[in-house]
């Protein structure tokens, strides 16, 4: 398909999927509320750029995002790249694939601390804190935390092993996390593994796992393509709420022990 083409179609398609939206909400403020919309003209001018806006991001992702994370992950699992050979040899393991998941965990770090939805969380949570909580340690320990997941979600894809093994197991260490976290970061770190699942995280790792999974003997991208995206939610909550707990502990240590009189 052509772009001017793409354009189109996405533009309309964009179009039909904002409809109910914007009819939800006039619905609501004119007929619930019983109140006229303020700043019409302006909200008609934002409304606009909402439209251009995601048709261009979303025809940027299928330019660019996806053949982009699909190559890079395949390039890095060729045969001719690991092994030299056209085809993986009998005595090959997880550990050659090294390159892999350094790429995996670099490119978690990097579209994470980029991420708009977790900048815009951080910023917020530095606002309410009154400074307590800072905006870049949050965005590093999120991106740690990302890079972690999909580095161990590559290496899954590569050694066929069980999803659910991986995604319970982490969520048994968040359940006894949260029980100890500092109860302020708790929330705030539940938050930050779904911001991580936006909108310049999402395309890379999707096509990261696809492409993968489409080069490794073995695995079907329809089946182990995916679940890349859900470590990529999970494993920064660990990190949030375990840098919290170190704080916490240094915090404690730091305070000079008062002797009994």
């Amino acid at each position: 398909m052509s772009i001017p083409n793409l354009l189109l179609d996405t533009f309309l398609d964009t179009i039909i999927d904002l409809a109910p939206i914007v009819a939800l909400i006039v619905f609501f403020q004119l007929f619930i509320l019983k109140d006229a919309l303020p700043h019409p003209k302006r909200l008609l001018l934002g409304m606009v750029f909402v439209l251009f806006g995601i048709t261009l991001f979303l025809v940027g992702l299928e330019l660019a995002l996806f053949p982009l994370g699909k190559l890079m992950a395949t390039q890095l699992s060729a045969p001719e790249f690991l092994f030299g050979t056209s085809a993986v040899p009998l005595s090959a393991s997880w550990k050659d694939y090294g390159w892999l998941y350094l790429f995996g965990a670099l490119i978690g770090f990097a579209t994470t601390i980029a991420e708009p939805a977790l900048i815009a969380v951080a910023f917020k949570a530095n606002q309410v804190s009154r400074g307590a909580i800072n905006e870049f340690t949050l965005r590093l320990a999120v991106a740690i935390g990302v890079a972690i997941g999909i580095s161990l979600g590559c290496f899954r894809i590569v050694t066929g092993t069980s999803l659910a093994m991986y995604i319970i197991t982490g969520y048994v260490i968040v359940m006894i996390q949260t029980w100890f976290a500092p109860k302020f970061i708790v929330s705030l770190a539940y938050d930050s593994g779904g911001v991580t699942t936006s909108t310049v995280t999402v395309p890379l790792v999707t096509a990261l796992g696809i492409g993968l999974s489409s080069t490794v003997p073995g695995r079907n991208p329809a089946i182990d393509g995916f679940g890349l995206i859900a470590f990529a939610s999970l494993f920064p909550m660990m990190t949030v709420m375990g840098y919290a707990q170190l704080a916490a502990w240094k915090a404690r240590a730091s305070v000079p022990a008062t002797s009994p009189s």
